[in-house]
């Protein structure tokens, strides 16, 4: 299993703006470059989002599905793509008006579930710090903090 967190210095309802954000997904998930609403209102139980990821030359499609919707705290994803499907599950933690941000995927079938190992781990991991930085980024901004806030966090 890959599992990789991040401290998000910005309160759990500011993680959850983006989360629940169809639009947003092509701006932090490595990879991802178009993605669009595909069934149900994302992101209750059941919906899902058709995405298309660039990989080098290639573009391939997919969607990814809720199998878990629990606001503040889960969010649970599988991800569906010719090569395999993978379970990504995100926890929001709060951390002091922080978020904590723990990221756990691991693949269930396909080329991904034969081929599991600490390899694949290692490269999902690689993927997960730079989409957790993204993410990060783009939480920070759309939710800029104040100078008081600011120092509250520092306290």
């Amino acid at each position: 299993m890959a599992i990789r967190y991040q401290l998000i210095r910005r309160p759990p309802a500011a993680v959850w703006k983006v989360l629940e954000e169809p639009s947003c997904y092509a701006d932090w998930v490595v990879g991802t470059h178009e993605t669009a609403p595909r069934d149900g209102d994302w992101p209750e139980l059941g919906s899902s989002l058709a995405y298309n990821l660039k990989i080098g030359p290639w573009h391939v499609d997919g969607h990814t599905v809720v199998r878990r919707y629990e606001p503040p705290r889960y969010l649970e994803l599988e991800a569906k793509a010719p090569f395999g499907d993978a379970r990504i599950a995100i926890d929001v933690r709060d951390w002091g008006g922080e978020s904590l941000v723990i990221v756990d995927e691991h693949p269930l079938s396909g080329l991904g579930g034969k081929l599991h190992n600490v390899v694949l781990d290692a490269v999902i991991q690689l993927r997960h710090r730079d989409m957790l930085s993204r993410l990060a980024r783009l939480v920070e901004r759309r939710s800029p903090r104040t100078a008081g806030a600011e120092e509250a966090a520092h306290e």
